[in-house]
């Protein structure tokens, strides 16, 4: 059974989506927010496998909202549902650190799809966004930036794509695990990328994982 928390200033909105989820899920455990302040109280105070957001609440932005549940659940997976196309917040939302962004018109067979995805560790990045992310990563000679890495560099973002730890890196490529955390800092400076889960959607987006 799922447990998700609805965060969403609407109340039939959020009936709406628990309804749609409960049809394409099955048992399904919701919490309900309508606001900054209870969405961050509920996920201090419980378990959720998945948060579903809206950008426009009261209290305070998304994206800063969206940076205080990632500061307090760090693995806790978030979507962001809102009304907002695609090509004006996604990448601020994926920068901020959402696991996924679907716009409120897209079919409901999307969100159910999106919440099994980033549930099981995955990332939902639709094809409009990914085309966006990848435009906007693009580094300034035209080349996508990983091109920019040297061969143990890429090697080592490759395993950091597809969820190894830094020991379980330094153990596969017999390096020290100071030598991987600094080859991590390395790419992450090359690549203008603030941390590991901006390096996994980047991998993921480019298909450079293992």
């Amino acid at each position: 059974m799922y447990r998700i928390l609805i965060a969403d200033d609407f109340p039939l909105f959020r009936r709406g989506v628990k309804e749609m989820l409960a049809e394409g899920l099955g048992p399904v455990k919701f919490g309900e927010a309508g606001n900054a302040r209870e969405l961050l109280d509920l996920v201090q105070k419980k378990p959720w496998d998945v948060v579903i957001m809206d950008i426009s609440m009261p209290g305070t932005t998304g994206t800063e909202a969206l940076k205080q549940v990632k500061h307090d659940r760090p693995a806790l997976p978030v979507i962001v549902l809102s009304m907002h196309p695609e090509d004006q917040y996604a990448v601020r939302m994926f920068k901020a650190g959402a696991d996924g962004y679907l716009n409120k018109a897209s079919a409901p067979q999307e969100l159910v799809q999106a919440i099994k995805k980033v549930a099981n560790g995955g990332q939902y990045v639709s094809p409009q966004v990914a085309e966006r992310l990848a435009l906007t990563m693009k580094a300034s000679d035209g080349r996508p930036p990983h091109e920019l890495l040297s061969d143990r560099e890429y090697e080592v973002l490759r395993l950091i794509g597809s969820g190894k730890t830094v020991s379980e890196i330094a153990e596969s490529l017999n390096l020290s695990v100071t030598t991987v955390s600094t080859y991590r800092a390395r790419i992450l400076n090359k690549m203008q990328l603030k941390n590991n889960a901006e390096l996994t959607r980047y991998a993921l987006m480019h298909q450079v994982a293992e």
